[in-house]
This record gives structure tokens, sequence and C-alpha cells, in this order.
């Protein structure tokens, strides 16, 4: 790995069981991504798109290849050295926000800093949920807060541990136009600010060109 190339994918597979037999969910898979790039994976419904953010965060295992993200062979590590990988050098955000519901908005962004050891974690929480224009909101639960707001959330807790990849699956999917175009740009501006890898699963052609690049899936192979 280059000092440049931050995530390397070689021969990549993923084949599951199915009830008529075996399903090739990625086949063959050879990319590179460098520090600091935006790109955008693109294709149809069921072409893979997720299943290859799912394997590049350690969340998914892959039937055979190669990974190496951020300096780490992360296709050999167990579970736990993986957890311990993710929450210092990858932030993910879901379509579905996929925050705790019987937790605040600060809980939410501060409980992982927590966990992670950060003795200032409600600090750093509280001064993430100000960046996305927050603040005012930090006591809410998600319940009552707006899609728009709870995928803030999510971007601050992504963004808190400072990771150097952050893997997005169609974050605006869930959001109205107005929601979408101020999530997208507030992602952005976060990216840009703190020069993380991003990589972006979205349907959205505009969206699409605002990255770098676009990696275009078809059947779980790169076209």
């Amino acid at each position: 790995m280059s000092e440049k190339t931050i995530i390397i994918c070689e021969k990549l597979n993923l084949t599951l069981k199915g009830p008529a037999g075996d399903v090739h969910i990625l086949q063959d898979i050879s990319l590179a991504v460098n520090a600091g790039e935006k790109v955008s994976i693109m294709g149809r419904s069921g072409s893979g798109k997720t299943s290859l953010l799912l394997v590049l965060a350690g969340l998914q295992n892959i039937s055979s290849g190669r990974i190496e993200v951020a300096g780490e062979d992360i296709s050999t590590m167990s579970e736990d050295a993986l957890a311990v990988f993710r929450r210092h050098a990858v932030g993910i955000v879901f379509q579905n926000f996929h925050l705790v519901p019987t937790m605040s908005a600060l809980e939410n962004v501060g409980v992982p800093l927590e966990f992670a050891g950060r003795k200032d974690a409600f600090e750093r929480a509280a001064e993430a949920l100000e960046l996305v224009g927050l603040s005012h909101r930090t006591s809410h639960f998600p319940a009552q807060l707006s899609g728009g707001e709870q995928q803030r959330v999510a971007l601050a807790r992504a963004f808190v541990m400072r990771p150097r990849i952050l893997l997005a699956d169609e974050p605006t999917g869930n959001l109205d136009l107005q929601n979408g175009e101020q999530v997208t740009q507030l992602m952005l501006d976060l990216q840009q600010k703190h020069g993380t890898t991003l990589l972006l699963v979205t349907h959205d052609k505009g969206l699409a060109k605002r990255c770098d690049r676009t990696i275009t899936l078809r059947d779980g192979m790169v076209v």
C-alpha cells in the first residue's frame, strides 16, 4: 500500500448460501481508493453496493480475496480486532440512521467515545453536535427529532471519532429533497474539513458527480 492508497481490494468474493444454492454477492472485485478521495458507488438494487460497504467495514466476512484498509489486512482479523479497528478508523452512516432510541442525541454521539476510553467524551460529542447545527437538540431523543435531524446526529457520531474513512450507504435515501441536500452538503463539508476518505453508495447521479469518481457495480462485479 502506498502512502496515498488507503483501501485495497484484491479479487474480493462474497458468496452466501441461499435456499436454491450459492448466491454470488460480490465477484472478483479489485479496486484501490486513495486517502482523502470521494468515491461514489452506483448500480441497480441488488448489485452488491451495500455488501461492498459491509465487507470494507469488516461487518461481513468475505469468502475469498484480500482487503487492506488504512494499512490493516482486515480479511484476517478476529471480531474483537475488527471492533477496535472500526472504532478508530471507520465511520459508518446508514440510510435508516441506526440511532439508539433510548439515548439522547448527546448520548448517541458520546457513548462510542466513552467506550473508546475518552474522558472528554461528552464534551467532544457536544462539539460534534454543534458542528452539525444541533446544539439546541442535545437532550432530545431520536423520536423527538425529524429525519434530517436524526441523520445529522448520525453524521456527528460518525465524524466525532475522526475516522480516516467514512462509509455512507444512501445517507439521504429516507429524507425529502431539502433535508437530503442539507445532509449531503454537511457530509461533504465535514469530509473536506477532516480530509476523510468517503465511499458513498447512492442512486443519485447528481450526488455522484460531486464525488471525484464513480465505481459502478453490476451483478456483484465492477463494470
